[in-house]
């Protein structure tokens, strides 16, 4: 039986355990949007991880929709990731950047006026989040701007490889564009793209044949979220539309598939699990006991873990060794500077002191 700290091959990734970190906003990359030194000195702490999955990064600036939240669109964008790819390399980690389209939860004020783009015109309830101002109601994609979108995805997986990363994400999950395809609530078209499973999950397979045909399937990786609720999404069968989505991966040979459900209430991962034959990664709500009973008993190959290792940079040690987590202050989750950012002590200092 597998445990946590034993390693594992994802496609092309050679990882040393299967403790991952998983994407987290953390709004550090300022107004330019260009990655910069703090962020490579965060990401190389965390670089014990089996796998570091990036913050999520606009792949275009149509896709931009959060307060100081990194691109990989300019050229800027690749020399600022390669400080950070550099640095997590340089201690022995390896790190996968995530792909990400914001859809109808941006705002125009991100987009130099214009609507965002969705399947629907249909307006998320709520406000963004980095902004405080309520969601409009978004432009519903045409033609022209799906298969655009699509070669965005494409563009940026080649400009993260130029970066230096080992692989991409593409972020399927949260309510964010490819999500607001996959679900009923936010995709009410009639043409190929809507109506049945099928249709709504035609955008996410074009996106992943764009990417895969771009960089290789074995350094491309998904994240998907079986869950409803956040930014408005809700569909009547999320198992049934995750184990047809998983079924239908299994063409692209992904180095592995990410799926957001909280451990305690799993009702779509095992479907994923029975239908998808690629490395399955969990996330939410996991502790070291859940986390390791998922990954002895194969419902898992590894599990990622968010805030935690946002606040605990040697969250695999203090794992392994049982040592206490530090607690995240959420109160700097997005502030900007190392303050909640880099200065969250290992045990070893935390001890010292």
């Amino acid at each position: 039986m597998p445990t946590l700290f034993d390693p594992i091959t994802a496609g092309a990734l050679q990882l040393k355990n299967r403790i991952w970190m998983s994407p987290l906003t953390r709004s550090r990359a300022g107004e330019s949007r260009i990655p910069n030194e703090l962020m490579a000195t965060y990401y190389s702490q965390r670089a014990g991880a089996g796998l570091i999955i990036s913050e999520a990064t606009a792949i275009s600036p149509m896709g931009y929709g959060w307060k100081n939240a990194p691109g990989i669109y300019l050229d800027e964008h690749v020399v600022g990731w390669k400080l950070t790819t550099d640095a997590v390399h340089r201690v022995g980690g390896k790190m996968v950047l995530q792909l990400w389209h914001m859809g109808r939860v941006s705002h125009p004020d991100f987009l130099n006026g214009e609507l965002p783009l969705a399947p629907s015109a249909i307006a998320a309830d709520g406000e963004s989040g980095s902004l405080h101002k309520s969601y409009v109601t978004p432009r519903a994609m045409m033609m022209e701007d799906i298969q655009n979108t699509i070669k965005d995805y494409a563009t940026a997986a080649r400009r993260a490889m130029d970066a230096g990363f080992d692989g991409v994400q593409i972020h399927g999950a949260n309510g964010y564009l490819i999500d607001q395809f996959l679900k009923e609530s936010s995709n009410i078209r009639t043409d190929q793209y809507g109506g049945s499973q099928e249709n709504r999950a035609r955008f996410l397979l074009e996106v992943c044949a764009a990417v895969t045909a771009e960089i290789g399937a074995d350094k491309t990786s998904l994240r998907l979220s079986a869950v409803n609720g956040y930014n408005s999404m809700n569909d009547s069968d999320l198992p049934s539309l995750f184990a047809y989505v998983a079924n239908e991966l299994n063409a692209f040979n992904l180095a592995f598939l990410e799926v957001k459900e909280p451990v305690s209430a799993q009702i779509s991962t095992p479907r994923v699990r029975a239908n998808f034959k690629g490395v399955l990664v969990g996330n939410e709500g996991y502790d070291g006991k859940t986390a390791a009973e998922a990954v002895s008993s194969g419902k898992l190959d590894a599990v990622t873990f968010g805030r935690k290792f946002l606040a605990n940079p040697d969250l695999v040690e203090r794992l392994r060794t049982s040592a206490p987590l530090n607690p995240p202050r959420q109160e700097s989750f997005y502030k900007g500077g190392a303050e909640g950012y880099t200065d969250y002590p290992t045990s070893a200092e935390a001890q010292a002191a």
